[in-house]
């Protein structure tokens, strides 16, 4: 497994016509193998374009990212991406979505059945593995994306939004199944979410971005994933620990929105 450093990036658009956007300045920070980040910030604040860069689907206007000692220059199989729509292949079965990447790769059959066996096992989905995915459920979906992006064996998953579109009950039961594969797996994940309860559970560390050049305003380290393995989500959220945080994140988030709309009728 391998060390993720993002190191002074920045992004600004160009669009023809109009001012130029920067959406991020100067964020750095490095992640080590096994560990789960999660990114919280108010809306247009970058988290998606960072991701996209750590994708390597956009290129920073300055800074770098490196994984290892490797430059990432463009989209590769060592960083696996999931969407908050899970961008699968509708009109195939679940085994044959898995199976694609490895398939893809030159695998032989005999493998990849082994891996696409194991990992819809993993999550869930053994018995539905000729169903097509139009016929899923969209927690059900979400799985298969997860199991697909296992399936080419990525060193880092980023994940943006990718509960977002699910309702409350299904949404909490696949934060426990995303608890479940960073263990057993020990892959690294970053993640994206709007959601702070969601970003606390989740994140071993957690990044709180400001607005508009997006950047690092604070960052914590949390003891609620590795505690979401043992013990009952819902005892672990009302905890007054949790809620303090909670608190403390939210505050901070609604006084950067209020800060924005501020500052949107000044100008407006």
């Amino acid at each position: 497994m391998k060390t993720l450093t993002v190191e002074g990036v920045s992004m600004t658009f160009t669009i023809p016509g109009m001012d130029p956007i920067q959406a991020l300045k100067d964020v750095s920070f490095r992640l080590d193998s096994g560990e789960l980040l999660s990114i919280l910030g108010p809306s247009g604040c970058g988290k998606t374009t960072l991701l996209n860069i750590v994708a390597g689907f956009l290129a920073p206007t300055e800074g770098k990212v490196v994984l290892e000692d490797k430059l990432v220059t463009g989209p590769s199989a060592e960083r696996g991406m999931v969407f908050q729509q899970g961008a699968l292949f509708e009109w195939l079965t679940v085994e044959q979505n898995v199976a694609y990447g490895p398939s893809m790769a030159g695998k032989p059959r005999r493998e990849t059945k082994e891996i696409v066996d194991h990992l819809l096992e993993t999550v869930g989905l053994r018995d539905f593995s000729s169903k097509p995915v139009y016929q899923l459920s969209g927690g059900m979906q979400q799985r298969v994306a997860l199991a697909r992006c296992l399936a080419n064996d990525p060193e880092i998953i980023l994940m943006d939004e990718p509960l977002g579109a699910l309702d409350a009950l299904t949404r909490e039961k696949m934060q426990g199944l995303i608890l479940k594969l960073w263990k057993e797996t020990g892959k690294t994940i970053i993640l994206i979410t709007h959601s702070v309860e969601e970003a606390l559970f989740l994140g071993e560390r957690l990044m709180v971005m400001a607005p508009r050049p997006g950047r690092i305003m604070k960052e914590y380290g949390l003891p609620f994933a590795e505690r979401g393995l043992v013990e009952d989500p819902r005892e672990i959220k009302a905890a007054s620990d949790f809620i303090e945080k909670r608190e403390e994140i939210l505050t901070m988030i609604w006084d950067m929105e209020e800060e924005i709309m501020g500052h949107r009728s000044e100008t407006s």
